[in-house]
């Protein structure tokens, strides 16, 4: 099948991402100089990566929709009109912004990612702090095979149950991290070979992270083993499933059944 993105498009989405990233650096480190509280760093950092990505996007891709978790209107979660859109670009301008206020954390990211027939297309997740941008053209090579004790990824604050059951029947270890970027990014890099959440999340923590999970190779649905879709009139995606290929049907099993 031909890609339903454009080079342009997969390009963008990295440079995007790696603007909003730079600007996140630059705050942070100006917003702690100025002793301002936690809460000041989530919400300026909120604010701030959403101002540029919105008005970045709307300059390159004018007649495209956009969905973000900071957006406004017809840009938010509330808004409709980006389901008659061809092309409807969904993005998280601070994942993790719980870890963005606590230096030197670097386990947050920005999402930008591209949607086509309720497909990620194409998108780039951003880890500012680590000076990497996985992207979907050139796409991350696979990971190597799994250890023999693979390693289930999990939130540090709120592990689901689900992570720790399939952790303790394929004998894995958890490690835990921050942001749902950065526990997709850590699949992708190899640092981790199995990332399962339940419970609760939205399409722009999942929708940039998963299309370079795809583009990479590996296995990325929801824990039943349905397709992710995206651009649906309520955001709310609970759940995914995000492993090394050789990890998913076993994976698949444990999560169905529980």
């Amino acid at each position: 099948m031909p890609d339903p993105a454009s080079p342009d498009d997969h390009r963008l989405a990295g440079e995007l991402a790696t603007e909003a990233g730079k600007l996140l650096v630059d705050l942070r480190a100006e917003l702690v100089a100025s002793g301002a509280e936690a809460a000041e760093l989530k919400a300026e950092g909120d604010r701030r990566s959403n101002a540029l990505l919105m008005e970045r996007l709307a300059d390159l891709f004018p007649a495209d929709a956009i969905l973000s978790e900071e957006g406004k209107d017809e840009q938010g979660a509330g808004g409709t009109s980006r389901l008659d859109a061809d092309r409807v670009w969904v993005v998280d301008p601070l994942d993790g912004t719980r870890e963005f206020s606590e230096p030197p954390r670097g386990d947050w990211a920005v999402h930008v990612a591209l949607v086509v027939d309720g497909a990620p297309v194409a998108g780039a997740v951003a880890l500012p702090a680590q000076h990497i941008t996985l992207t979907t053209l050139p796409p991350p090579p696979m990971p190597s095979d799994p250890p023999d004790q693979p390693r289930v990824i999990v939130s540090r604050s709120r592990p689901p149950a689900i992570a720790t059951t399939l952790a303790t029947e394929i004998g894995g270890v958890l490690v835990e991290m921050g942001s749902a970027g950065a526990k997709v990014a850590a699949v992708i890099m190899g640092a981790a070979d199995v990332y399962a959440h339940g419970g609760g999340q939205y399409e722009w923590d999942s929708a940039a992270p998963v299309a370079v999970a795809l583009a990479a190779g590996l296995h990325a649905t929801r824990l039943d083993g349905s397709p992710l879709v995206y651009n649906n009139p309520d955001p709310y995606l609970p759940d995914l499933l995000v492993c090394h290929p050789s990890l998913a049907e076993r994976s698949l099993e444990i999560t169905r059944r529980a």
